[in-house]
């Protein structure tokens, strides 16, 4: 996937001017962007302060963390078993 060229605060601070009553057309045109890109980050980041996103990035990461603790786990339970179902 292609990374933006925006970070996703940019994109928080464009919505942020949106809201204070630019229009969607002169707000586009100044930063480079589709109206299309627009309701999409308006339907993804709408309503988000910076800190919110920056604590859903964190829980992301820590989401993304167990889920590689949680396959190791699995994996060396499986062998486990494995070993034993052949001993015996």
């Amino acid at each position: 996937m292609r990374k933006s060229r925006f970070s996703e605060t940019q994109i928080v601070s464009i919505l942020k001017e949106a809201d204070s009553g630019i229009p969607v057309k002169d707000l586009c045109r100044k930063h480079g962007i589709s109206d299309a890109t627009y309701y999409k980050w308006k339907s993804k980041y709408g309503g988000l302060e910076a800190s919110e996103l920056k604590r859903i990035k964190e829980l992301e990461q820590e989401n993304a963390r167990l889920k590689r603790m949680y396959a190791d786990l699995a994996l060396e339970n499986t062998a486990m078993k494995d070993l034993i179902t052949k001993k015996l």
